[in-house]
């Protein structure tokens, strides 16, 4: 059986790393901006796509309606729950089958599942804090704000803590997750292609034994590849934690 052989594998790993692609959030019932109908809606409802909105540059000059957009979609989306998939990563950590998880979704779900050392390298929306002074202020704060959140400090308007399109993504936590990634012999990539932005940026610092691919569609980089799954990542995790209590 496929489940028992990874679980074998993951007990026999020194260091196993996640990288948590949208597919595992997709599941959780979160809706993918980018791809999706919603960006349809979007695009209807406020004039600009997403990448458009949330951009630098329309924050840089279109305040008003970057944190209506941020208020109204954004952080009424984070209002869900993680899914299962969440919860099963936080059961193999604390099993000691997995290390670090690294994504770039800013919902911040491994956290509120209570995943430990997880690396999100676009930051969440769960920390907001004003770029003059770095006062920060937490996800209320700017819900219950009428227009633009302003610093209670300085009178800057405030901003998400998250790398915007447009933006480079932290220096600090690219090495942290290269390093991370460098020093893995198991790596396990849940709800991405190995072409996504999330695999570009990674698997190019793998040099391990096993990289477990669990995805629910097939793809032409699949071959690349030790083990192939593909099939929904929450019901991968579920299994193997019920391997794990046999």
């Amino acid at each position: 059986m496929k489940e028992k052989n990874i679980l074998q594998i993951l007990r026999n790993s020194r260091h196993t790393v996640v990288l948590s692609g949208a597919g595992l959030m997709a599941e959780s019932g979160y809706p993918l901006l980018r791809d999706g109908e919603e960006s349809y809606e979007i695009e209807e409802k406020y004039g600009y796509s997403f990448e458009e909105i949330f951009s630098s540059g329309f924050y840089a000059a279109r305040k008003e309606l970057f944190f209506r957009f941020y208020k109204e979609v954004l952080l009424k989306i984070v209002e869900r729950p993680p899914g299962e998939g969440f919860y099963a990563l936080k059961s193999l950590q604390d099993r000691g089958l997995i290390g670090p998880i690294i994504t770039r979704r800013i919902a911040g779900l491994e956290d509120r599942a209570g995943c430990r050392d997880v690396i999100n390298l676009k930051g969440t929306v769960f920390r907001n804090r004003c770029p003059n002074c770095g006062r920060e202020y937490p996800v209320e704060y700017i819900k219950e704000a009428r227009g633009v959140p302003l610093c209670e400090s300085c009178m800057t308007a405030l901003r998400p803590d998250v790398c915007l399109f447009g933006e480079m993504i932290d220096n600090g936590r690219m090495t942290r997750a290269a390093q991370e990634v460098e020093k893995a012999d198991v790596l396990i990539v849940l709800g991405a292609n190995l072409t996504s932005p999330l695999c570009g940026q990674m698997i190019q610092y793998f040099t391990g034994s096993n990289l477990i691919l669990v995805n629910d569609t097939e793809h032409y980089s699949d071959q690349r590849a030790d083990i192939i799954i593909h099939g929904r990542s929450d019901r991968f995790l579920s299994s193997i934690l019920a391997e794990c209590d046999k």
